[in-house]
């Protein structure tokens, strides 16, 4: 049975004072949940996160993560030094990273082979922009992110790879997805890796749903069949609205 995963993503927010008063208030108010929790704060403050949950289920995770081992990467973290302060998951391909910073489909997969190779677990995110979606291209668009980036990969590696559908129309807009095209993309992910490896593959990988996800709209969202849970942008900021996505799934 694949996992329920909700993954708070802090992007560039919260100093080390903040971030360590946040995930105290957050690992004292944690509910009994089956579903895994992470935190992606940035990568400044991860080393005092994980000291700060370490009695806590809630994992510290890294917003990215560079491609090589080491070398003249000015300002870049590799794999290695994420795992040497307890970080063992990493997102990788953020909408904002692929706009802002030209993470192309390319760099993308030469990343994840990076971060698995080091024994790293991936939350890889794609996802359509406003264009695609009214041009209606946003399955292929979709689809073309996945193959580039992860269908090389043998078939064990997927044991290791979260999946994080973001409608890049829906971050930080306060547009959301319906739950139907939510579950219609989940699905069609899903049918995609199916035809690419099979569907042992496709049922087992948990897909996550990012695209402006709160407490009032997320216990319908999480209940699609093929929706495991959410990448969490600015909601995950706040204790209470966390742990009430947190309670939704």
């Amino acid at each position: 049975m694949r996992s329920k995963i909700v993954a708070g993503n802090w992007k560039m927010n919260k100093n080390m004072k903040e971030t360590e008063a946040l995930l105290t208030e957050l690992s004292a108010k944690m509910p009994d949940t089956k579903a895994e929790v992470m935190v992606a704060p940035t990568f400044v403050n991860l080393a005092k996160a994980v000291r700060t949950l370490e009695s806590s289920t809630i994992e510290v995770i890294a917003q990215n993560v560079h491609f090589a081992e080491n070398g003249a990467y000015t300002g870049e973290i590799s794999a290695d030094m994420l795992l040497s302060v307890g970080v063992e998951t990493v997102i990788i391909g953020h909408s904002e990273r692929r706009a802002y910073f030209g993470e192309t489909d390319e760099i993308l997969a030469k990343k994840v082979v990076a971060a698995l190779d080091k024994g790293m677990r991936v939350m890889f995110c794609f996802g359509e922009e406003l264009e695609d979606r009214k041009s209606d291209n946003h399955f292929s668009l979709v689809e073309s992110q996945l193959k580039n980036a992860l269908f090389s990969l043998e078939a064990s590696a997927w044991s290791n790879i979260v999946l994080a559908y973001e409608p890049v129309w829906a971050i930080g807009t306060g547009e959301t997805a319906s739950p139907e095209q939510a579950q219609e993309m989940h699905a069609f992910i899903r049918k995609t890796i199916t035809e690419a490896y099979n569907a042992t593959i496709a049922d087992n990988v948990a897909i996550l749903y990012g695209g402006s996800v709160k407490p009032a709209n997320a216990e319908e969202i999480f209940s699609k069949p093929d929706v495991d849970g959410g990448l969490i942008g600015g909601a995950s900021l706040k204790a209470d609205d966390f742990v009430a996505i947190i309670n939704a799934i």
